[in-house]
């Protein structure tokens, strides 16, 4: 079943993140605001991949000491639309 959340960020530049899940597999990512060229590749390199390993490979990266970062931001949105649906 395809489940589409939004996400609003801490701490970045993007104000939040549309991350749309089906049967655990990463359909499709859209950022508002951020740095264009970055959101949008990060959002096509995780297309496709399984949520989980996403979670995995994102989380914690820090963007400038700020403790965050539009990669970890989005690793948060993944892990809350799949608690969001368990």
């Amino acid at each position: 079943m395809e489940k589409t959340f939004s996400y609003r960020t801490r701490g970045t530049c993007s104000r939040s993140i549309d991350v749309t899940l089906e049967d655990g597999i990463i359909k499709n990512v859209r950022f508002l605001g951020g740095c264009m060229g970055n959101t949008q590749g990060v959002a096509a390199l995780v297309r496709g991949m399984k949520a989980e390993e996403a979670i995995d490979r994102l989380r914690g990266i820090d963007c400038g000491g700020r403790g965050t970062s539009c990669p970890d931001q989005l690793a948060r949105a993944i892990a809350e639309c799949l608690a969001e649906n368990a």
